[in-house]
């Protein structure tokens, strides 16, 4: 089976041809914030982006003849976990905005199904999108029966890396009671229950620990009365939220390695202070999922970009080992999971999902 991965990110569309389990071609193509800046909505990317795969494909001498083309999936309705056939209505969907984010990733099922038109007797999928909502009925419940919690989280990743790490234990992921902290420019922690991820924070815009791009949860009161003190306008509020906030808040760059680099090297305390606090607020998070569980919890597990971080790992190490046994699981594991996803439904292991 010859299989098409798609995996649109904000200034760069990653690009993958598998042949089984076996990966032929890796690519990520980048933009330029010159080439972005002539489109206002993300969604207006679509045509750009997915010409911009069609010629590397092209340049590589690669036939456009897929047995399927799966995408990263985008902020629909919340859904369960699994792999889902692409359908109009998730199309629809996804152009509306009906999650209310704009966000690159929603370009990943409008382009695969795109390609797959194109092709006779071609699929296309999405998998574990980051809307995956399997939370428990507690977990729902905030402090005002004005607004519910919802997730918003890095569930392909989290879900690869906890099947990952089964296989390599030879247990099976449903016989496992798991605490994932995927740590990248959001950060998500869910605590994983026999192949269920029944909790998890809104990574991309206002809970859990603050990262290096996202404010996470704030003093409530305070943010409402900043709403309201006539400085900022909406837009510029919500970058506060995501964008803006966190680590590129207080210290002027995203970048965990070059602030290690001011701390190691030239004694930034400040650095140190903020570094620090927000590795501290992620072990609580970590530490709070455990209570979900019950204390049970087979190992916690840290993935993402942060994770290949010694000065991030091995502090939370030392807040943390106490719970659980720790495994590191630096990077992302996106393309091989969106890959191998597709191709189970392909081999009639798992069925596909209909988007409703």
């Amino acid at each position: 089976m010859t299989i098409l991965v798609i995996n649109p990110g904000s200034t760069s569309t990653k690009i993958a041809v598998y042949d089984d389990e076996r990966p032929v071609f890796l690519r990520t193509i980048t933009h330029s914030s010159e080439q972005l800046a002539p489109f206002d909505d993300v969604i207006e990317q679509q045509d750009f982006r997915r010409q911009l795969v069609l010629s590397e494909l092209h340049s590589m001498h690669i036939p456009i003849h897929f047995d399927a083309v799966i995408g990263r999936g985008g902020l629909v309705k919340p859904l369960e976990g699994g792999v889902y056939e692409i359908n109009q209505l998730m199309l629809a969907d996804t152009r509306s905005g009906i999650a209310l984010h704009n966000h690159a990733c929603n370009l990943g099922c409008l382009i695969a199904y795109e390609i797959a038109a194109t092709i006779p007797r071609c699929r296309a999928f999405i998998a574990d999108p980051g809307v995956v909502d399997e939370l428990n009925d507690y977990a729902r419940i905030s402090g005002s029966p004005l607004m519910n919690r919802i997730c918003i989280w890095h569930a392909l990743n989290q879900r690869a890396i906890a099947r990952r790490y089964a296989a390599e234990i030879g247990r099976e992921y449903e016989d496992l009671n798991l605490i994932v902290c995927h740590m990248g420019g959001g950060i998500s922690v869910a605590a994983h229950e026999h192949g269920r991820a029944v909790d998890a924070n809104n990574a991309l815009d206002g809970e859990g620990p603050f990262s290096p791009e996202r404010a996470g949860s704030l003093p409530a009161a305070d943010l409402i009365r900043l709403c309201f003190s006539g400085k900022y306008s909406e837009k510029q509020l919500l970058k506060r939220i995501a964008g803006k906030a966190g680590l590129n808040a207080h210290l002027g760059t995203n970048d965990v390695k070059e602030i290690v680099t001011r701390i190691e090297d030239y004694g930034d305390t400040h650095a140190r202070l903020i570094l620090d606090a927000m590795i501290y607020h992620v072990a609580k998070a970590i530490a709070a999922q455990s209570a979900v569980l019950c204390g049970h919890v087979d190992a916690i597990l840290l993935t993402g970009g942060l994770a290949r971080s010694e000065y991030v790992t091995e502090r939370l190490r030392q807040r943390i080992a106490f719970l659980a046994p720790i495994r590191c699981f630096p990077g992302e594991d996106e393309m091989e999971a969106l890959a191998l996803n597709a191709l189970d439904v392909l081999r009639g292991r798992r069925m596909a999902k209909e988007y409703k």
